[in-house]
């Protein structure tokens, strides 16, 4: 079961307000703030992509370039001793902290499914 929508490589959340009635979303991993929402799964599907297409249309006329999702880099925030731990860590093992974090995240996602 998945959680979010894609469509042109964009991925939209699947929320539910209870309050509303409604499905509703966020496209996730750009800056820019786009939501949608449905009454249904069939109109929040069609809304989402027709937001979509509303922002690469936008971008066009306003000669913007569209934000990239998921362009492979971000900031990790981490306490003070995790960060150690990482940096001597890369240290010791002639590798760069960057190197670290991707392989530590990628081998806890293997083992979450």
């Amino acid at each position: 079961m998945s959680r979010t929508l894609e469509y042109k490589g964009y991925n939209g959340s699947v929320l539910y307000s209870a309050e509303d009635k409604l499905l509703h979303g966020r496209i996730v991993g750009i800056r820019d703030a786009i939501s949608y929402e449905g009454k249904d799964v069939k109109g929040l599907e069609k809304n989402f992509k027709a937001a979509v297409d509303e922002y690469l249309r936008f971008c066009v006329e306003e000669g913007k370039k569209p934000d990239t999702p998921f362009k492979g880099s971000f900031n990790v925030r981490l306490n003070p001793d995790l960060h150690k731990r990482a940096a001597l860590y890369a240290e010791e093992h002639d590798l760069k902290l960057n190197s670290v974090v991707h392989e530590a995240l990628k081998e806890f996602l293997a083992h979450t499914g």
